[in-house]
């Protein structure tokens, strides 16, 4: 808009220098005159073509000083043609010099009233004709008026400030304009490993129970027999176990509005219940207790430690590896170690007098292990406990319904209320065919 101005008030100091030119040409007005008839208008137009500022001179108030000139030198201008036709007839030549000088005037007059136009229409689209340049707000402000009332630069004071108000990221400010940036997904929870079903034997059943005889005794009377004498005979005892199979279960509710609009979410809901019956089955496998709606788990069926050795100073890995010996010993050769991570944390931290681990290789890539047999690590045992024992040749995990996730919208009253339950289940069973093939205890030495 400021361009605009600056083009218009060109045209109208090149309209009046026009006019000025028709006018000495003529002889016809005294420009000196003029210019001291309207001392205000001149000086101004002078300055503003200096500067090129126009934020406080109004085009309307140029145009009308125009106006008022042009009415003038045409007055003038009138009077002295007929002041000249008295004396008599202009030459040819001046006439054609007239007659192209008032051309072009025209030509400009033409041109200021579209700059005049142009104008009108920036400042209605702009809707900001009422806006104030910063310059503007200076010379309105109240500090500036004051200070120049009291003489300006004059006074003792040579200085004042204007406040200006910064736009900020506050929200009574521009904060409110700042959209946050927002990551795609869900930020889970962290998950623990499960690593108890990866050591037993995998199997599935179509039934609700998993029956199987137990061999509880065996009497092995086999010796040598002189001939015509009666044969020793040898005893063998059977049990029938049975190994109920158990539901674990859990839902969550969500409204189909959610749901619809959050995609996303129903894959991560689904992940969490499979993690939740993974977690519930872990702590089942090692410790249910047999009882009621519960797995009997290989860490409860297990055999007390009892040391085949006495060992003088035992630390723990002593006791481990006498565990181990407990289970060869009842013809189950271990095939892993169950410990919590802590307590195998503290054997790998173990050093000699020199300050250097035992066991561990901290730049070392090694899987744990422990007198050649795996270490695993599992938060579902308890912390100073462990367990050892032949896994696949001892126990059997048997899958009735593998783990899994449905959608139902007819519970309860789910359907008016545009609730969806969502439920993770899974069934299976636990056979522990001898419990002697896995040994239990404290790994703190006794």
């Amino acid at each position: 808009m400021q361009k605009t101005s600056r083009h218009f008030l060109a045209l109208a100091v090149c309209a009046i220098a026009l006019g000025a030119i028709v006018a000495q040409a003529f002889g016809v007005v005294d420009m000196q005159a003029v210019v001291a008839s309207y001392p205000n208008l001149f000086a101004s137009l002078g300055a503003l073509a200096l500067i090129g500022d126009t934020a406080n001179f109004s085009p309307t108030e140029i145009k009308a000083a125009l106006d008022k000139i042009g009415d003038q030198l045409k007055e003038q201008g009138e009077k002295a043609l007929a002041e000249a036709k008295k004396a008599g007839d202009m030459s040819a030549k001046t006439k054609e010099t007239v007659d192209e000088m008032l051309i072009k005037q025209g030509e400009l007059q033409a041109r200021l009233q579209e700059a005049e136009q142009k104008l009108d229409r920036a400042g209605k689209q702009t809707g900001d004709e009422g806006a104030a340049t910063l310059g503007a707000q200076f010379v309105e402000s109240e500090g500036y008026k004051s200070w120049h009332a009291a003489g300006g630069m004059k006074t003792s004071r040579d200085s004042f400030a204007m406040g200006v108000k910064a736009i900020t990221s506050d929200a009574a400010s521009g904060g409110d304009g700042i959209a946050p940036m927002r990551l795609p997904g869900v930020q889970v929870g962290p998950m623990q490993r499960m690593t108890v079903r990866d050591l037993l034997t995998p199997g599935s059943t179509d039934s609700n129970v998993v029956q199987y005889l137990q061999e509880t005794g065996f009497t092995n009377a086999a010796a040598t027999v002189a001939e015509g004498v009666k044969k020793p005979e040898s005893g063998i005892v059977y049990d029938l176990k049975n190994a109920n199979v158990v539901t674990i279960a859990h839902f969550i509710k969500a409204t189909k509005q959610i749901l619809d609009d959050f995609p996303q979410l129903q894959s991560q809901i689904d992940g969490r219940l499979r993690y939740g019956l993974a977690l519930a089955e872990e702590a089942q496998l090692l410790n249910g207790s047999g009882v009621g709606n519960n797995l009997l788990g290989v860490r409860t069926a297990a055999t007390a430690y009892a040391a085949p050795i006495v060992i003088a100073g035992a630390t723990r890995i002593d006791v481990l590896r006498l565990a181990l010996l407990q289970a060869e010993l009842a013809e189950y050769p271990s095939t892993g170690i169950v410990l919590h991570p802590t307590d195998w944390a503290a054997i790998e931290l173990l050093k000699d007098s020199t300050g250097a681990y035992i066991f561990a290789n901290p730049q070392s890539l090694a899987q744990p292990g422990l007198w050649g047999r795996p270490v695993i690590g599992t938060q579902a045992m308890t912390v100073d406990n462990f367990l050892v024992g032949a896994f696949q040749m001892g126990a059997q995990v048997f899958d009735r319904e593998q783990a899994n996730v449905v959608i139902a919208t007819t519970n309860e009253d789910d359907f008016v209320k545009n609730m969806i339950t969502i439920r993770g289940e899974e069934r299976l069973a636990m056979a522990v065919y001898r419990p002697e093939a896995f040994v239990k205890g404290d790994i703190t030495p006794a």
